[in-house]
């Protein structure tokens, strides 16, 4: 067994003992780019497993360790971890749990510190917290190198076009499941050509990107229109099945046509938030410069993504990071970046010029920063755009489904009654 070994601060670290013999355990947000992520550390030579447990008892695990009134995202990652360690079947001294920390305002930056109080009060103190973040942590068995993060770059483009497309033929597939499928070849091909080392340039990612539209074009579907609804929110909640209730399941079964923002533009925005730090408050220019940098290629394989799917002509693409700041000029300020901060403003406006009028708002209970910049400029929006249905949804431990679907339902009753509306006005 591998000796445990602490830093002058008294942490425990995951030693490259540990990376031999440890189990990496990662919570789930984003099924179809994490399973690539995951891929791409075990190619790092970690073992890594991707945590998919979902039921009741997650919630009720995260509440033994995790105040109602913290950030319910925090509670469900905790939740989650700590019932996989108990009821998954891993030997818990043969385990390391792997979170982001992000360092800012935000609660999310508690997330690590609330992991390992649970852990202390469980009696499980010597299972290891790795913090995936830049310089906050370091352990000597685990670290984000350039060409990691290089490689994580191409998985979350291929996962945000997967995302994309399949979103739009899932509501209109003749065959049903047909998407999903295609879903799953593509994550196993992707990963395939990830572990022959291919598939992580730019010139082979704009070939794989044509091949992966061609396949989901290539779906036969009904030609019908749904009404098209947003999701936007706190990032967990916004992508997490467990954090929103399946939220596009919902949607999906009501008819509509769930639209997404990927994960491109929030990478993109937590990167440049750096840069304006250094804009606004001073500091190293060198800082400045290594962000801009990367923030450059990040936004050169948007453009890639974005090309490919204008050039199909059969799937909508999205706006890229630059014209989300154009947007929410004159709403908020680049220095509101708590949370989501301006980024979530920006993709309501992104939806609404894209002609996705109805949005669904999704936040934790509490989250300061999202009740400012997404329920709180809700007005701003429907005073400069009275077409926009816009709908705030809270979820936190105690919400109750059916009040969530409700609301939601109320929503897309009043898109149809929208809808209906300009369909009279034509005639």
């Amino acid at each position: 067994m591998a000796e445990l070994v602490y830093n002058k601060e008294g942490r425990l670290l995951f030693t490259k003992e540990m990376k031999k013999e440890y189990t990496i355990l990662m919570p789930q947000m984003l099924p179809i780019h994490f399973s690539m992520f995951r891929k791409l550390m075990e190619l790092e030579g970690y073992k890594v497993d991707q945590l998919n447990n979902d039921s009741r008892n997650v919630v009720d695990e995260g509440l033994k360790y995790v105040h109602n009134d913290t950030c319910y995202p925090a509670l469900l990652v905790i939740g989650q971890f700590m019932d996989a360690i108990k009821n998954g079947g891993y030997d818990p001294h043969k385990v390391a749990l792997l979170i982001t920390q992000t360092g800012g305002g935000c609660r999310a930056s508690n997330y690590i510190h609330l992991l390992r109080k649970a852990l202390q009060k469980s009696g499980m103190e010597y299972i290891p917290v790795i913090s995936v973040s830049f310089g906050l942590e370091s352990n000597p068995g685990f670290s984000l190198t350039i060409p990691l993060v290089r490689r994580l770059i191409y998985a979350m483009m291929y996962g945000d076009l997967i995302m994309n497309v399949a979103n739009q033929v899932r509501p209109y597939e003749v065959e049903r499941g047909a998407a999903d499928g295609m879903v799953a070849h593509w994550v196993d091909e992707i990963v395939d050509r990830f572990t022959r080392g291919k598939g992580m340039n730019r010139r082979e990612m704009r070939r794989i990107f044509r091949e992966i539209i061609a396949d989901f074009a290539a779906i036969p579907v009904r030609e019908e229109e749904k009404i098209r609804v947003g999701i936007v929110g706190e990032i967990y909640v916004k992508f997490s099945a467990l954090g929103n209730n399946h939220l596009e399941e919902f949607l999906l079964a009501e008819g509509a046509e769930p639209v997404v923002p990927g994960l491109t533009d929030f990478m993109i925005f937590k990167i440049y938030n750096r840069v304006v730090d250094v804009n606004i408050y001073g500091g190293s220019a060198l800082k400045k410069e290594v962000c801009d940098f990367f923030m450059d290629y990040v936004q050169k394989c948007q453009h890639d993504m974005i090309d490919a799917l204008k050039a199909s002509g059969r799937f909508r693409a999205p706006g890229d990071f630059e014209q989300l700041r154009r947007l929410v000029d004159g709403y908020l300020g680049e220095g509101c970046k708590m949370g989501e901060g301006w980024l979530l403003t920006a993709e309501m406006l992104e939806l609404i010029h894209s002609g996705t009028n109805n949005i669904v708002c999704a936040q934790p209970f509490g989250c300061l920063p999202n009740h400012i910049v997404g329920k709180g400029m809700i007005r701003a929006l429907k005073d400069n755009y009275p077409d926009s249905n816009i709908v705030a949804i809270d979820y936190d431990p105690s919400a109750t489904s059916i009040n969530q679907e409700n609301r939601i339902k109320l929503m897309l009753a009043n898109a149809k009654g929208m809808g209906r509306s300009r369909e009279h006005a034509t005639v």
